[in-house]
């Protein structure tokens, strides 16, 4: 199909009629703004980032700088349940509410790599989320708050070499002492 219009226009029409949707031209795919300019083309969830501030309720909040606490220490109610208790993190009533906000966080690290840390720590606790988990997510949010429109450039530059960076740090699961990311 690639550059034919008339396929193209044929296969818009059949989905259109047989789906409810809208053709937002080649601004927007699946949510993430797509803008080409002379330096290649930029990706970006400048909308969607603002729907899950409001969504939140963290429209009149004050963004922060970082995503999350350097030495934050979220625990599972299981280990909770010994001499770990300070019986003040109670689970959430309805976790449905954080596992939807981690799964929208988790969408938006295909663009904002600087917030993968935090929502990979955040989503080991979608099974039984507390309290501390969903103030956690909450000022993920609010860093994203501080740059919503911040995303990726795709350089026209053809000589592009990739150079990935992994910290691997040992025994980071306060229960199973287990390093959480792997190769």
């Amino acid at each position: 199909m690639g550059n034919d219009d008339v396929a193209i226009k044929r296969l818009k029409e059949y989905l259109h009629a047989t789906f409810r949707i809208k053709d937002l031209l080649p601004k927007y795919f699946l949510g993430i703004e797509i803008a080409r300019s002379e330096l290649g083309i930029s990706l970006s969830h400048r909308k969607f980032i603002p729907e899950i501030i409001s969504k939140t309720g963290l429209s009149g909040c004050k963004p922060v700088v970082i995503p999350i606490e350097q030495n934050i220490r979220l625990t599972t109610s299981e280990f909770n349940i010994g001499a770990h208790s300070d019986g003040n993190d109670l689970l959430l009533g309805d976790p449905s509410v954080y596992r939807s906000l981690v799964g929208k966080l988790i969408y938006l690290t295909l663009i904002r790599l600087d917030i993968s840390y935090a929502v990979q720590t955040l989503s080991q606790f979608t099974q039984n989320a507390k309290e501390s988990h969903m103030n956690a997510a909450l000022k993920v949010v609010m860093y994203l708050k501080k740059c919503p429109g911040l995303g990726i450039l795709l350089s026209r530059d053809y000589n592009m070499e990739m150079t990935a960076y992994c910290d691997m740090d040992y025994a980071t699961c306060p229960m199973s002492r287990r390093s959480v990311t792997r190769f």
